[in-house]
């Protein structure tokens, strides 16, 4: 496995994210499958648990919004591929819902080291809920981490996603709870004319340092 890590041995924000070659329940993939595309990777602590049951349910039910922003999901634990499998055909017998995206199978935890999904203050045996955001260039955009008792929340990834998007193509930041379309935050003046100008540039003007515009 070609694992290019950080000089801490964990992955960086805006840094290559580790790559990785694995068997999934829809045959090997590897990180570079995924490029040019967004790609949320997630990990669980165990298949046939009930919270990481609700994860994959609310995954699986928002398939097609990611893939309308051009972003895949893949999920990983260190469970085998029957287990994974078998998991999967279980939820769409008991709860009618099927698991559209692939399931890394990492006995070895290979894939889980490199990401630093094995918190030892929680679990030395098991991923936590570890949420990682790879733009189409394979560059890590943003991590998140949960505790392996609480759930994560889907429409906050959706909205994570968007909001990296955003950021990329108009060159702005977002605020707090931000959603699509909303206005954002333009990068703050860097000179004493352009603070002085600010508030003549047509921006939603507030001060020199904070003012917004609308996004598409």
């Amino acid at each position: 496995m070609d694992i290019n890590e950080s000089p801490a041995g964990l992955p960086g924000l805006n840094r290559p994210a580790p790559a990785f070659q694995a068997n999934t329940t829809h045959g090997i993939k590897s990180l570079a499958d995924y490029r040019g595309k967004w790609l949320v990777l997630f990990s669980h602590p165990s298949d046939f648990t009930p919270v990481c049951t609700t994860e994959f349910i609310a995954f699986a039910k928002s398939y097609p919004a990611f893939q309308a922003m051009n972003c895949e999901l893949i999920g990983l634990s260190i469970d085998s591929i029957f287990s994974h499998i078998a998991w999967v055909r279980n939820i769409e017998e008991k709860f009618g819902v099927k698991i559209p995206f692939p399931i890394i199978e990492d006995l070895s935890m290979k894939v889980a080291g490199a990401y630093g999904m094995i918190q030892p203050g929680a679990s030395d045996t098991s991923a936590v809920r570890a949420t990682f955001i790879i733009d189409p260039e394979g560059v890590l955009r943003a991590m998140v981490y949960y505790p392996m008792s609480n759930g994560r929340s889907v429409d906050e990834f959706l909205r994570l996603v968007k909001a990296l998007q955003t950021t990329d193509a108009q060159n702005v930041a977002t605020p707090e709870n931000w959603k699509p379309g909303e206005a954002a935050i333009v990068p703050p003046p860097k000179t004493i004319d352009d603070a002085n100008a600010r508030d003549k540039q047509g921006y939603e003007y507030t001060d020199w340092y904070f003012s917004k515009k609308k996004t598409v």
